[in-house]
């Protein structure tokens, strides 16, 4: 019987990077697409319930898709429950245009939310984000993005396979790929941790034309990260990161420390 994958994404269903990542897989299973009908980055595993949800059937590069009006959370809800009425075998999140490495992102990041997601109902997920250079590329209409994604489409199949064949290991519900933007053929893959942060929040107060107050988030990225985590090896060796992660977040703490707080 063929594997059953769902592909979905953050960046909106007409992003160049899932276009990718449904030639990476195509060739293990039925795919079915179904991601936000627009740019959902940083609404990590956010879910709508105070408002309905539409969907609509498009076409990306002569195969169907569905579009979701919500958040990558969403998409997979629908698409497991409403388009497939089944779970897959596999869900597949991404090419995000954009590195989702450090828990700065695993907490925020769509792409990361909707891998999440699908683990939550036990099924083995991949998140995959390619490093850019220009920041602000993560933002914009991502539809016609440049970008040799070969190498890419050659790694995740591979994991995909095996995923696939093996399933995760105990304990781990997610991998996080992060590709960095020049990868080739021979670029090490190694194993990773998250580093602690990315991002250096600031927050810029402008006023507007009235003189009220408004406020922009932003700061700069901090791209030295530990050795062994994923800032390090993304950013500072160039190396392709791979991170398992677990939806269960309890800290491995002595009990007895915490019961000293009570």
């Amino acid at each position: 019987m063929s594997k059953k994958i769902l592909l979905t994404n953050d960046d909106g269903v007409y992003s160049a990077g899932i276009r990718a990542a449904y030639k990476s897989v195509d060739s293990l299973g039925d795919v079915t697409i179904a991601a936000p009908a627009f740019q959902q980055s940083g609404v990590g595993r956010s879910i709508s319930i105070f408002e309905p949800l539409r969907m609509n059937r498009t076409k990306i590069n002569g195969v169907e898709a569905h579009a979701i009006g919500g958040t990558p959370t969403d998409s997979v809800i629908l698409g497991i429950f409403s388009v497939m009425k089944e779970k897959p075998d596999l869900i597949l999140s991404g090419f995000n245009i954009g590195e989702n490495i450090s828990t700065d992102t695993a907490t925020t990041s769509g792409t990361v939310g909707a891998a999440l997601e699908g683990a939550s109902y036990g099924i083995p997920a991949i998140a995959v984000s390619i490093q850019v250079i220009e920041q602000g590329l993560k933002f914009d209409d991502l539809r016609d993005y440049e970008h040799d994604f070969e190498v890419g489409i050659k790694v995740v199949n591979r994991i995909a396979k095996k995923v696939l064949e093996h399933g995760l290991p105990e304990n781990v519900d997610v991998l996080n790929v992060n590709l960095p933007h020049d990868v080739e053929e021979d670029t090490e893959i190694e194993i990773t941790r998250l580093a602690r942060k990315f991002f250096n929040m600031e927050v810029e107060e402008r006023h507007d034309p009235r003189g009220r107050p408004y406020y922009w988030l932003a700061g700069d990225l901090m791209p030295q990260g530990e050795e062994g985590t994923d800032v390090h090896v993304v950013t500072q060796k160039g190396h392709i990161s791979i991170t398992p992660l677990s939806l269960d977040s309890t800290s491995r703490v002595d009990n007895s420390e915490i019961e000293k707080l009570l």
